[in-house]
């Protein structure tokens, strides 16, 4: 009684790897029949991705462009402030002289009609 094996043991054994090797071929003919509708599900995301991507490069692209038109109209803006300073600068500027210019033609006006005076004073003395 030694050597006398358990059959239903080998018979269990045989019969869970047979069990196994099924399943791993079944496995394998599946992922084999899925194939070509994985690399179609496959391409058709990359699709999308890619043109997400497109989209997402034109939002940025307009983004560029409007950022890019803001500053223009800011620089625009800016030089038109800065030109109607200086114009208004000048302006002042011009006014200021032509009152300083004012000033000293009737200083001298005065100055001419005192000298005539202190003439025609000297002349009815002499």
């Amino acid at each position: 009684m030694k050597n006398t094996r358990n059959n239903e043991l080998s018979d269990r054994r045989s019969a869970a790897a047979e069990a196994k090797a099924a399943l791993l071929n079944a496995y394998r003919d599946a992922k084999d029949k899925a194939e070509p509708t994985r690399l179609a599900k496959q391409a058709e995301r990359q699709a999308v991705a890619a043109a997400r991507e497109e989209r997402r490069a034109e939002r940025e692209r307009l983004k560029l462009e409007q950022r890019a038109q803001a500053q223009a109209a800011e620089a625009e803006r800016q030089a038109a402030a800065e030109a109607a300073a200086r114009a208004d600068i000048e302006a002042r500027e011009a006014a200021e002289k032509d009152r300083i210019a004012r000033v000293i033609a009737d200083e001298a006006a005065r100055k001419a009609a005192r000298d005539l005076r202190y003439a025609n004073r000297k002349a009815r003395k002499s």
